[in-house]
């Protein structure tokens, strides 16, 4: 059962990490306001670091609600957990075609605004109220493990999330490649559909057979 936790979270993570949209709006902002690659690297690393943090707040809380209702609804609360995941997955993948996890433009910044405070705690506002839902239904599940499994969780979700963004960003700094991102955002979505989709199908057997 923490297998497929870890190994669902950690494949959700890696594809959350190279979304176009968690870095790619963060290029142009810099590229638009003629920032150094190292001010690009630390608006990277707050903006990941906001987004992850409300992301596991949102997570966390939702493994304290999964627990306190396990409590009064034990008999079904079981095959509910794998259920829901199915079910995230199915909206995902009825989604995909239009999902913008998070879809920040360089002209939601004010132009005029050159003061370089403002527009890296405005990207940072902004994540932060951007969190990545598609995780919490592990953090949900990874409740009846306990607090420390919660925190390992938590630090796998940061690292390949703020990792990748950090990685991918370093990448590109010096050279936007002409790829087509919306094609690359569309079948990410449809793959953290299906990865929903089979960790909730395994859960479902693990607890049945």
């Amino acid at each position: 059962m923490k297998e497929v936790i870890l190994s669902g979270a950690l494949m959700i993570s890696l594809m959350h990490a190279i979304i176009p949209s968690h870095w790619l709006p963060i290029l142009t902002i810099g590229k638009a306001y003629k920032w150094s690659k190292n001010e690009v690297m630390r608006l990277t690393f707050g903006a990941g670091m906001a987004h992850v943090c409300s992301t596991i707040l949102l997570g966390l809380l939702a493994s304290f609600l999964g627990e306190t209702m396990k409590e009064s609804f034990h008999q079904w609360f079981e095959w509910l957990l794998p259920v829901s995941l199915i079910l995230f997955g199915l909206y995902f993948l009825y989604r995909h075609h239009t999902h913008h996890h998070f879809d920040l433009h360089a002209d939601q910044i004010q132009k005029n605004n050159h003061n370089k405070k403002a527009v890296f705690y405005s990207v940072l506002g902004m994540m932060f109220l951007s969190p990545c839902i598609e995780i919490v239904p592990y953090f949900l599940m990874a409740g009846s493990y306990g607090f420390s499994f919660l925190v390992i969780l938590s630090l796998l979700f940061l690292v390949v999330s703020v990792g990748g963004m950090m990685i991918w960003m370093a990448a590109m700094y010096h050279g936007l490649k002409k790829l087509n991102w919306h094609r690359i955002e569309h079948n990410a979505g449809l793959l953290t559909g299906l990865v929903l989709i089979v960790s909730g199908l395994l859960m479902y057997f693990f607890h049945m057979h």
